[in-house]
């Protein structure tokens, strides 16, 4: 009767015998249909299918008060078609997931046991097997769907092609007979040539069809098709077919009764196809000649009638553009498009199977043809679990969110779409279907539009961007397009990837919860639970302020300006140098940008604020995940009427490296379109090449040249000659020569004293009257308001404070102490008292919110041993920080100590960073280690030195004042190579467009802008590493500070604005038990009054949890899987050789195969899967030596 043939992975399914298939073949005439049929009602209908269609064929059958079974594989136990139907029964037990769906023997017992009258096959599976149907025959059981002998006929495509030859339907040359080796393909290809398409015989919705244009691709197509078709339907015979390019794919649907009657429901057009799958169809074919429709509708109608078909089918055509149409095949089943022409017919295609299958006729259903009228445009899209922006890898994993459309003209037919829902890598991708019904096909692309819109699904990728360009293309919106529309469009297929904001800030805020800070903290002290808050400023009361004066002035005249001004100038120095000193520079755009309105309306006399540059510009990308960039633009939009300053590195810009002059002029030019003023341009060993390279820079960029002279020693101290009165003066008249409009001097460890400070002023006011001096100082000995006193009777024009709260050790000098000691003098500077407060409240408060990084942690006050130990600053923090946090805070005075020896070591240099940190290295190289000055001159030689100890020996950072130790340098560096000149001055210039042009392909063209190349070149990893960081948690700058680094309490309601009007109501709910099999926890979310939840791996439990390595992506050697899936064969093994572009393993997933090559050629070091074996995305799959 039939029989069960054991396929790949054990696929049941049975096939009728060759005998019985060349019997039909040989049939001329067709059997002629009985005028009596019995008609038999339809109480109980099993659906032999699952997902959508199973669920659309209960809705048909609740419809007319028929009672549904559903079957169901062990992976599909929570999937809705099983609730959806009155009775529900799992098969397939011990099969392979398809194979459950494939086992004519268990279904037809499930019905038979179960006193079913029906079963519908759906689409897909068994739908179009014949052997199926004369199997439900056989048992008794209507088959809702043609007869077991047109299946056979038709359903097999070259049978169907000699039907259609019969007819007189046109068709395409192909072979004769269903070949199994390639052999016979290549004879097909000898006689018609390239290109041909090769094709399941037995249908597969789309799979089992590769194209092939020449002979080196033939072989990997006829071997991908065979194994697809074997998957999907369980016969891995192909036909070859040449392939018709430039035509629009049009089918026709059809509906017969059992009387002999067909009547044809008008066409629709498929042509949007990607991997040979419909994506998007229309009904009725737009631009189509009514001629043209009549021809075609008339040769399905009559093909039909000559098979003697029953229940509904589709005719396929390929239409070129000369009009000829060309018979692809039949499809003896319901299709997945059949929704368009119920659409568009308002006949619902499935209720009258049904009723056909019972014995109704045509007539009957009101299905006569001139009854049957074109009403309207339809669309439908096919919403699959596919990546469009990763070359539509199928996606898998668990639905976090979804939010379906509705509304007038929309229909949704779906299955696994809702919250929870788990969508698995062994059926097929689709997720919902939407259709969309208006007046014409225009309006109804436009209904498409807004409801793909609507859609809010994460979890899982989705297909929705690519259908949105297509819905939006002007070519598909005219309708004259072909199924060369996607290749010929790669506009298509460059999209903007939706933003998932809530999504990925909840991400974040569950990885906290659950595996606690991603942002490093400094002290186990927590944030304050506080909401610093400073009165609202409208833009229109903010006063004009020094940038008015130098956008009308430019930078020249902007410095005699400031030279004539009287009163004594103020930079402010909290936005940067004061929290880099106090906080370990964490403090967020966030927090700056509230107390910027108030800045600017308040302290307009300000000659500056500094607030970029310097460590602020890497910590905010690594520690802070913020764009430095948006964090300038966005201050000088709330602060318009102060200049801005910045620290530049000289020739370093904000790095540690040596860039090429061209990369420092870019930087300048970009800081300045961005908002930046002035820039404070140093050089840490006081070098005056790499200054020069700065200096230059900031001149073209039309900036205000700020040069600073680093300051050391004593020059009130006569028996300290390396760095005295003159040494200053000398470089100073160095600078003027370069063109400065402002000179800086810079006392980055707080070493001047009053008469240090007089003494040097004095000196170079005398001998540049017309040069505005700014100091700058630390006050760490405590003496940094009598300095300033000093600096002002000495002449000076400018000074650098910071606001009370942030001010003083080895910060700047308190704000509020400058102003009021200045009061009732020349030098008054004119700001209100109570308004500095005001201003130092609030950073009191703001200041509890980085409680973990505040150094008074371990520093209670200043230290006048700065003198001797001549530690800058924000040095002096971090390294009695990092002391203390490795248990040697005893140590730190040894620590001081060795640094003063160090210093003598290197020669006495001058030290900023980056120089500073050679000297604390090195210092902290000698505690470790016990070494004594001595100690390291006698062993220099065999001792390994931190390696930024041997750069600057090297000559990497410049040349220092008074040359180099020797023999101390020769013998650091062991013969490595010495640098004499600037490091920089023969790099090659960078290529810009080509860097933009890398990080594009790596992370998507929408993502990179030209300030992210610049990050990029000043720290590579870094910014990788921050852009991957915003791709998986999203905008976390939008969380309050406290939030951001430790997390919100359980039932803590938080308002997160995501944008302008747009507002997100979080609250936490619960975290979940930790789930053994996965290492998991759940947190549970209440987002905008709805439930939501994430799961995220326990890093602690994961230590004892067994997880598959993931590939390096920035390892060319590691390759890892492109997608979820099934290892399906593997090419390669362990000592080959491969080169780039070889096949080394074939995934499948979602009944696609998918072949991954090498992107590298190489030796097989060792392979990490084994057949069969199930893989995630980025899952380590080859490794090469």
């Amino acid at each position: 009767m039939y029989r069960v043939n054991n396929l790949l992975q054990t696929s049941f399914c049975v096939r009728s015998s060759f005998a019985s298939c060349k019997r039909l073949l040989s049939t001329k005439n067709p059997k002629h249909h009985s005028n009596k049929y019995e008609f038999r009602k339809i109480n109980k209908l099993l659906v032999a299918n699952r997902g959508e269609i199973a669920i659309r064929v209960f809705r048909a059958c609740t419809e007319n008060n028929i009672r549904t079974v559903a079957i169901y594989s062990a992976e599909d136990e929570g999937q809705l078609h099983r609730i959806k139907a009155d009775e529900s029964f799992k098969i397939g037990k011990g099969l392979a997931p398809i194979a459950a769906y494939l086992n004519i023997p268990e279904i037809i017992k499930v019905a038979l046991k179960n006193d079913v009258d029906a079963i519908h096959p759906g689409y897909g599976f068994l739908s179009e097997n014949g052997d199926f149907a004369k199997a439900c025959e056989e048992a008794g059981i209507i088959f809702v769907g043609p007869s077991p002998d047109v299946i056979y006929r038709m359903g097999n495509k070259l049978n169907a092609r000699q039907s259609a030859l019969d007819a007189n339907v046109p068709i395409i040359p192909g072979t004769t007979e269903a070949v199994e080796d390639l052999n016979a393909v290549r004879e097909f290809v000898k006689e018609h040539g390239y290109p041909v398409m090769l094709k399941a015989a037995r249908g597969g919705g789309g799979r089992g069809m590769r194209v092939a244009t020449k002979e080196s691709e033939l072989e990997e197509a006829f071997q991908r098709a065979s194994s697809e078709a074997k998957a999907a339907v369980g016969d891995g015979r192909l036909f070859v077919e040449r392939l018709v390019s430039q035509a629009r794919h049009i089918e026709v649907q059809v509906i017969g009764d059992h009387y002999g009657n067909v009547a044809h429901l008008y066409e629709r057009d498929c042509s949007v196809q990607r991997r040979h799958q419909k994506v998007i169809e229309v009904a009725p074919a737009t631009n189509l000649d009514p001629k043209i429709r009549e021809r075609m509708t008339a040769d399905a109608v009559r093909l039909a009638k000559l098979v003697g078909y029953q229940n509904a089918g589709t005719v396929e055509f390929l239409l070129d553009d000369q009009g000829r149409h060309y018979f692809i095949e039949v499809n003896c089943r319901l299709q997945v498009e059949h929704t368009c022409s119920e659409e568009i017919t308002g006949i619902d295609i499935v209720q009258s199977q049904i009723k056909i299958a019972e014995g109704a006729r045509l007539a009957d259903l009101g299905l006569e043809q001139d009854q049957i009228k074109i009403m309207g445009a339809a669309v439908q899209c096919r919403m699959t679990t596919e990546d469009p922006g990763n070359n539509f890898t199928p996606d898998v994993g668990r639905i976090d969110v979804f939010r379906s459309a509705e509304g007038f003209g929309i229909r949704i037919d779906s299955a696994s779409a809702y919250t929870d829902a788990v969508i698995s890598p062994f059926y097929d991708s689709l997720l919902v279907k939407v259709i969309a019904h208006a007046r014409n096909h225009q309006e109804a692309c436009a209904k498409m539009v807004r409801a793909l819109q609507e859609f809010r699904i994460r979890g899982v990728k989705t297909n929705i961007p690519f259908l949105l360009n297509v819905l939006q293309h002007k070519q598909f919106l005219e309708g004259s397009i072909t199924t060369s529309f996607l290749d010929e469009n790669p506009v298509l297929f460059k999209f903007i990837p939706a933003q998932n904001r809530a999504q990925k800030l909840l991400s974040y805020l569950s990885e906290i919860m659950v595996n606690g800070p991603l942002t490093p903290l400094g002290t186990d002290i927590k944030p304050m639970d506080i909401k610093p808050e400073l009165p609202h400023v409208k833009k229109r009361e903010i006063p004009n302020g020094w940038r008015q004066v130098l956008l009308k002035e430019g930078p020249h005249g902007f410095a005699k300006a400031v030279r004539r001004h009287p009163q004594a100038l103020l930079m402010d120095t909290t936005m940067r140098d004061a929290h880099q000193s106090l906080l370990a520079t964490r403090v967020r755009t966030r927090d700056l940008k509230k107390s910027a309105p108030f800045v600017a309306k308040n302290f307009s006399q300000f000659f500056s604020l500094e607030n970029w540059g310097g460590a602020t510009f890497d910590v905010a990308l690594r520690f802070l995940h913020e764009c430095p960039w948006e964090r300038l633009s966005e201050l000088r939009e709330l602060i318009p009427n102060i200049p801005f300053q910045m620290l530049l590195r000289g020739a370093n810009a904000v790095g540690y490296s040596n860039y090429p002059d061209n990369v420092i002029d870019a930087f300048c030019q970009m800081a300045v379109d961005h908002g930046m003023d002035i820039f404070r341009v140093f050089d840490s060993l006081n070098y005056l090449p790499n200054m020069k390279v700065g200096i230059d820079a900031v001149g073209k960029a039309n900036g205000v040249i700020s040069a600073a002279v680093c300051y050391t020693g004593d020059v009130a101290d006569g028996t300290r000659t390396k760095y005295n009165l003159d040494y200053y003066i000398n470089f100073v008249d160095e600078l003027v020569k370069m063109g400065i409009h402002i000179l800086s001097i810079k006392d980055m460890a707080g070493l001047l004293k009053p008469r240090a400070t007089k003494m040097l002023i004095d000196a170079i006011r005398q001998k540049h009257p017309d040069l505005p001096i700014h100091l700058h100082t630390h006050d760490t000995a405590g003496t940094g308001v009598a300095n300033y006193l000093a600096a002002f009777e000495a002449g000076a024009d400018i000074v650098d404070v910071a606001v009370d709260s942030m001010s003083g050790m080895t910060s700047q000098p308190t704000m509020g102490g400058v102003v009021a000691a200045l009061q009732n003098t020349k030098h008054d500077t004119g700001l209100n008292m109570d308004k500095v407060n005001e201003y130092s409240a609030f950073w009191e408060q703001t200041r509890l919110l980085y409680a973990p990084f505040e150094c008074t942690t371990t520093m209670k006050s200043g230290n006048a041993d700065v003198y001797k130990n001549e530690i800058p600053g924000g040095q002096y923090t971090n390294l009695q920080f990092q002391a203390f946090s490795l248990g040697l805070g005893s140590q730190f005075e040894n620590v001081k100590k060795s640094y003063i020896e160090a210093n003598q070591l290197l020669g006495d240099i001058i030290k900023v960073t980056p120089s500073s940190k050679v000297v604390g290295d090195l210092a902290q190289f000698m505690v470790q280690n016990n070494l004594t000055a001595k100690d390291v001159r006698e062993r220099a030689e065999e001792l390994s030195f931190p390696s930024s100890v041997v750069e600057f020996m090297q000559g990497q950072l410049g040349q220092p004042h008074g040359g180099f130790p020797e023999p101390l340098r020769t013998q650091m560096l062991k013969g490595k190579k010495k640098i004499e000149g600037r490091p920089g001055a023969d790099a090659i210039p960078l290529d810009f467009d080509k860097i933009e042009k890398k990080l594009q392909e790596k992370f998507g063209e929408d993502i990179i802008r030209k300030c992210d190349v610049m990050s990029y070149v000043m720290f590579p990893k870094v910014l990788e590493e921050y852009i991957d960081f915003k791709k998986q948690y999203g905008p976390v700058d939008l969380y309050p500070t406290r939030v951001f680094f430790v997390g919100p309490r359980l039932n803590e309601m938080m308002d997160i604005e995501i944008e302008h009007g747009k507002v997100l109501h979080i609250v936490v709910m619960a975290i979940g038990e930790l789930m053994p099999a996965t290492g998991e926890r759940e947190v549970f979310f209440q987002v905008n009054g709805q439930l939501r939840s994430m799961k995220v791996k326990d890093k602690a439990a994961l230590k004892d949890h067994k997880v598959h390595p993931k590939a390096d992506k920035n390892k060319k050697n590691q390759i890892g899987a492109p997608m979820p899936g099934q290892v399906l064969d593997i090419k390669t093994k362990v000592g080959d050789t491969i080169k780039k572009g070889d096949t080394i393993i074939v995934l499948s997933a979602m009944k696609m195969e998918t072949v991954v090559k090498s992107a590298v050629g190489g030796k097989v070091k060792e392979i990490h899967v084994q057949i069969g074996q199930q893989v995630q995305g980025d899952d380590l799959v080859v490794e090469l030596e």
